[in-house]
């Protein structure tokens, strides 16, 4: 006797094959009102789509100041005698500002950077979407709202005067190969913002990591504080830590005033957003101590036995929190809850691990001395080891303390 045909559920109809591409839009902004059929229920106010709301939100002083800021740079490199760019952006931006002068103010240097800016978080953007468009109507999955954080963290990580083809490349190759083909969202091991970023920079190196690409204007030649060290343009001998605070240098590095990717320029915006994440419980403090401990017990380390001909290695630890990319990484990457470490234990020694590995890459690595993007990456393959060892001594615990 055959079995009577089940009739499809609400949730059965919306998955099925006839699912539009309006419907997968809509899914971002209202749920599908389907529901589960047993007697457990969990109501929870915090969900996909209001995590990546609240993780946009953190990162909110780090894009206003990066627009600013790249709008600054431009102005500073002009006034030096650099020539402004001749791209529809910039004859956009005449057309209505008249151009970079002197007397250009916040508003129009706010403009500048956002003329700039936007067109870098849009292609990104709109590629997303679009493999998250592909990738959900071959599963017949709803789209999950993670695209806006993974483009808006990629597109920080980028120079102002980046060509928007490396965008799209860098971005497709890091939610396709380091997300969606590993299952999607919650599924990837790999950050997928990071991912892409680093097949842009070691496949596209003169296009990326070059100084004509850090500032919006034409004939720039200067480079980062973290390249200059590298080149041992500056020196750290018989500099202690904490003259730091005295250096004029090293408050411009912490409020941002220099040359860099768009986001990653002011480790103050960074540190305010991220902390605010951390008091909402969407990052997990440990990682950023272990972050930190790894750093400095390292960079002090190297400080001590390192080479003394090698700036880096006698670089302190205050100069290397607000270099480079370290503050960005700390607080919005490694603190992906996804690819770190899920145990307590585990999440603090992914941080340390990622904070030394970021000072070792950097010491030994001078030709591309941004260590912690590569860190990040190898520590999200070591994060199931981290947590498969604190399961085993917590498991060889329980047993000791049991007599068996």
């Amino acid at each position: 006797m055959s079995k009577p045909m089940k009739k499809p559920s609400a949730q059965d109809a919306y998955y099925a094959p006839g699912h539009t591409i309006k419907d997968y839009f809509r899914s971002l902004f209202i749920g599908h009102g389907a529901s589960t059929q047993d007697t457990v229920h969990v109501r929870d106010a915090i969900e996909v789509k209001r995590t990546m709301t609240l993780v946009g939100l953190c990162l909110l002083p780090a894009i206003l100041f990066g627009i600013y800021n790249t709008g600054l740079q431009a102005q500073i490199a002009i006034l030096a005698g650099s020539a402004p760019l001749d791209t529809w952006h910039q004859s956009f931006y005449n057309a209505i500002f008249g151009g970079l002068t002197e007397s250009t103010g916040i508003f129009g240097l706010m403009a500048y950077g956002l003329i700039y800016y936007l067109p870098i978080y849009l292609a990104a953007l709109t590629t997303t979407i679009f493999w998250e468009m592909v990738f959900a109507k071959a599963r017949r999955q709803e789209m999950q709202e993670g695209f806006f954080v993974t483009a808006l963290l990629f597109s920080l990580c980028l120079p102002a005067n980046i060509s928007l083809w490396l965008v799209v490349m860098g971005i497709s190759f890091g939610v396709v190969v380091a997300k969606e083909l590993f299952g999607g969202m919650g599924y990837n091991f790999l950050n997928p913002a990071l991912a892409g970023l680093a097949f842009i920079y070691f496949a596209y190196p003169s296009e990326v990591t070059t100084s004509a690409q850090l500032v919006a204007v034409d004939g720039y030649s200067s480079a980062t504080t973290l390249a200059q060290v590298a080149a041992n343009k500056m020196k750290f001998a018989e500099y202690p830590w904490y003259h730091a605070f005295n250096d004029a240098a090293w408050w411009d590095a912490f409020l941002g005033f220099e040359v860099g990717a768009i986001g990653e320029t002011s480790a103050l915006a960074i540190f305010a957003g991220g902390l605010l994440l951390i008091l909402t419980r969407l990052a997990d403090w440990r990682i950023v101590v272990g972050v930190l401990i790894g750093a400095i017990a390292t960079s002090l380390l190297f400080n001590v036995f390192g080479d003394g001909k090698n700036a880096m290695a006698a670089m302190p630890w205050t100069w290397h929190l607000v270099t480079g990319g370290f503050a960005l990484g700390m607080m919005f990457m490694a603190t992906d809850p996804v690819t770190t470490a899920y145990t307590r234990p585990g999440k603090l020694m992914f941080g340390i691990l990622v904070g030394a590995m970021t000072i070792l890459i950097r010491v030994a690595n001078v030709k591309q001395p941004e260590g912690i993007m590569l860190a990040i990456l190898f520590a999200n393959l070591w994060a199931p080891v981290l947590d498969s060892l604190v399961a085993r001594f917590n498991i060889k615990r329980r047993l000791k303390r049991n007599g068996l």
